[in-house]
Order: structure tokens, then sequence, then C-alpha cells
């Protein structure tokens, strides 16, 4: 069962969940700022790591980001996952690993991994049985198998007998992809079956939204698209559940402040990452973070149209400037 302190604190319920090529440590960083009580590092490839990708291991960068972070490997079977988990553990810095088998995608399918081994109970078993070696917490990340909730209660079933301490749900099948509405009612039920285990995931876009999750019985919720779309959801959950914030103006933050929030955020994401995968993500969360104030619009055209990084510092630069003068910029 999931043990809900760290270093001897409570662990707030509001987590980041693991998307690929987003969440890397300044994206990380950036959601704990607001109060994400935990991290997850991006879908790392044991294959990777145990072929010593450079690529691979630079995923496993945190650069002093504060824990909890919890690793999430992927592996297409049990010799290769455990290789990798040995590589990744030499760095004492994971809350837990986490066994990916939910994603949808055929480039990771074809491996046998991802959503592949929700048909293969005998193989994520074993994946989670040789873990154990680690003496380090031991969880997966799972989707909806069938419309027939029986199918993934049985599944969790086995898994958290096989040795899993936390199972993350999403609530849609691997046959869904990202498309269509995600089954909460699934993960309520594995919550009421399996009390203490299961987080709830998918179709976070609000504050009720959450508190869905946490009120029919899950330990946590995970923020993904939703946390793109709105950062700033993570702090204003956390006010509805009477959690401590340390900055409360951040559940609806000034334009200014979220100037601020957004310079320190582009800075820490060109140092860590460069500039070129910099402007890539600072495009996916401009809208997030600035929506709903005049401007915004030609800002995020601009912003969305930077080729190099000057082009950004000069939209920003010319978006503060007319938010100084009191003038909208349409």
């Amino acid at each position: 069962m999931l043990d809900t302190r760290f270093a001897g604190k409570d662990l707030n319920p509001v987590w980041l969940a693991p998307l690929a090529g987003i969440t890397i440590p300044a994206v990380r960083k950036f959601y704990k700022a607001l109060g994400a009580g935990l991290t997850h590092t991006e879908m790392i490839s044991c294959a990777g790591l145990v072929h010593g990708s450079k690529k691979t291991f630079r995923m496993m960068e945190t650069f002093g980001e504060a824990p909890p972070v919890v690793i999430q490997l992927f592996a297409g079977d049990t010799d290769t996952l455990l290789k990798g988990a040995e590589l990744a553990l030499k760095q004492d810095k994971w809350a837990a690993i986490s066994i990916n088998m939910a994603c949808p995608m055929p480039k990771v399918l074809k491996k046998g991994a991802g959503a592949s081994l929700l048909k293969n109970i005998e193989g994520a078993e074993r994946m989670i049985k040789g873990l154990m070696v680690f003496q380090k917490p031991v969880w997966i990340k799972i989707r909806k198998i069938s419309d027939n909730y029986s199918d993934t209660l049985a599944f969790i079933d086995r898994m958290i007998s096989a040795g899993a301490v936390h199972v993350s749900l999403h609530g849609r099948t691997p046959k869904q992809k990202y498309e269509g509405y995600a089954d909460k009612n699934v993960v309520f039920e594995a919550a009421k079956r399996f009390p203490g285990y299961i987080s709830g995931s998918g179709d976070v876009f609000t504050v009720n939204d959450a508190l869905d999750y946490l009120e029919n019985g899950c330990v946590a919720v995970l923020l993904a698209r939703g946390a793109m779309k709105d950062p700033f959801i993570v702090p204003s959950i956390l006010q509805r559940l009477d959690y401590e914030i340390a900055n409360r103006t951040l559940c609806d933050p000034s334009v200014k402040e979220r100037i601020a929030l957004f310079r320190t955020f582009a800075y820490n994401l060109r140092e860590e990452a460069g500039e070129n995968l910099a402007l890539i993500l600072i495009k996916r969360l401009v809208s997030g973070i600035f929506r709903g104030f005049n401007g915004v619009s030609t800002f995020r055209r601009n912003v969305g149209s930077a080729k190099k990084w000057d082009d950004f510092e000069a939209a920003i630069i010319d978006y503060s400037d007319h938010f100084e003068r009191g003038q909208e910029l349409w």
C-alpha cells in the first residue's frame, strides 16, 4: 500500500503525471513550485539504458529538483527491465520505480512494452517480482483493459499480489489512445476494491474533476493535459482541499506574477534543455499560463511563431511593456 508520507512529511495528493516529451526537470520544477506533491519522469526506455544511449541517460537528470520524483521505466521483457532498473537506481534519488503498462503507441506495443503488458499478465507479474530485489517501492501505470470492469480489477489484484504498492489507473482503454472520454467509474471501482493503492488519471480539467477522484477513494489524482491547459489548477485544487499553500496568489496570479513565473520557467528550460526544446515547451504552456487576459492572443501568436530565442524575448518584452502601460495588445 502506498505510504503517503515522504521524508517524514505528508505527501499531498495532487501529482504531475508522466508525459512523454514534456515532464523534463524544468517542467517538473515549475509544477512543484505551484504545489504538486510528486512528479514523474518521462517514460524511460530500459533498452536505451542498457545500450548506453546518452539521450536516454540524460532523461534521468533532475537538475536539483526537490523530491519526491518517481522514475517511470518501460521494457518488453523482464531481463531488460531489471538491467535498466539497476542502471537507473545507481542514482539514489527516486521515490519509487513505476513500470509503464499503459502507453498505447504502436512503437511501444510492438516491443511488448506499455499497454501490451495488460495482455501479458504473467510477464507483468515477473517484472514486479523481479524489481523486488532493489528494495524500492514498485508502482505501475495502467489503463482500463476493457468495458468489463472485472478484467481491470483482476489485473490489479494480480499486480498487487505480485508486490506492486501503487497503481495509477487511467480510464481509457489502449484502443482509445487519447480520444473520447476517460471512464472515471472504473477508477472509482478500483479505489473501492483496493483502498490505499489507487491514484486516478484521465480528464482532469477542473478542480471538481480532481475532487471526484479523491472523494471516491483515490489516494491521489494525476494531472496531465488539464495541467497544461491551466497550470494554476494545482494550487486551486490544494486550496479546496485545505492544504497550506506557500503563496495563495498562485490560485489566481496577476499578469505581473504570471510574466515573472513564465520568464523564470522559460530561462530554466533553456538552461537545462537548450533553446530548441525550450521553445517547443514554452509554446505548449503559454496559453494556459496567460489565458483570460487581454492581449494573450497576439502574444501567443508571437511566441508561437518564434523561430529563435531572440524572437521569444522580443515577444515577452513587448507584452510586458504593453501591460506596464496599461494598453491592450491585440
